[in-house]
């Protein structure tokens, strides 16, 4: 099937009121009580299915998002410290992901954004996406994701910082990703041991609490 946004001439950014009013008009114009007798009547009838299913594909979608992010609290008011320091985003499109992730149901948070259309993939879904990737290990998946998004939106902070630590991480600083850094024979050496408490106490701080209190 289309896009059933396109199919009821909506943006994905509609409130439900508008989808059920974008509905409401568009029946109004295809039922096929209108093309009785008529040479349309069999279009007509094909694209009423076509409506009726992009209807119910989008309030089905929607049901399932509420019904994913209730249960979890609030979204509109936490925030973190460490690796994505503020998820509190007032006007944010993706409350019931963040709320998700913060709650580690990296899954479920995954598998909403992957149903979201290509047009409807703004900066901030390639944020969360990368967040998500980020905390499944594939760093630099995730900080492809968070290049784009800073690009898309160059102003936002929270974007610029989760790019900056995935960039610090991939340089190998903070006992993350190294390309091409120093090995050790036989195991790690105290460098090492530092560097992972560090990048563990900053994971820690991500969800919340503080493995090393005086840092």
């Amino acid at each position: 099937m289309s896009d059933p946004y396109k199919v009821l001439g909506i943006s994905p950014d509609a409130s439900d009121e508008q989808v059920k009013e974008a509905y409401r008009e568009m029946a109004k114009k295809y039922h096929p009580d209108n093309y009785s007798g008529s040479p349309l009547a069999d279009l007509a009838d094909e694209k009423m299915k076509e409506i009726n299913a992009a209807y119910d594909e989008i309030t089905s979608e929607r049901k399932r998002r509420k019904a994913a992010g209730a249960g979890y609290g609030s979204s509109s008011s936490y925030s973190t410290r460490g690796t994505y320091q503020n998820y509190s985003n007032a006007g944010s499109g993706f409350n019931d992901v963040r709320s998700l992730i913060m709650n580690g149901r990296i899954a479920d948070a995954e598998q909403i954004l992957n149903g979201v259309p290509m047009d409807g993939r703004n900066a901030e879904w390639y944020f969360l996406k990368g967040t998500v990737l980020y905390k499944r290990g594939w760093l630099e998946e995730a900080y492809n994701h968070f290049v784009r998004a800073s690009q898309m939106d160059p102003n936002n902070a929270e974007y610029r910082a989760a790019m900056n630590q995935a960039t610090t991480q991939r340089s190998g600083a903070y006992g993350g990703y190294r390309p091409t850094g120093p090995t050790s024979v036989g195991g790690c050496t105290p460098c090492d041991a530092c560097c992972g408490l560090m990048c563990a106490d900053s994971c820690c701080e991500c969800c919340g609490g503080d493995l090393i209190s005086c840092c």
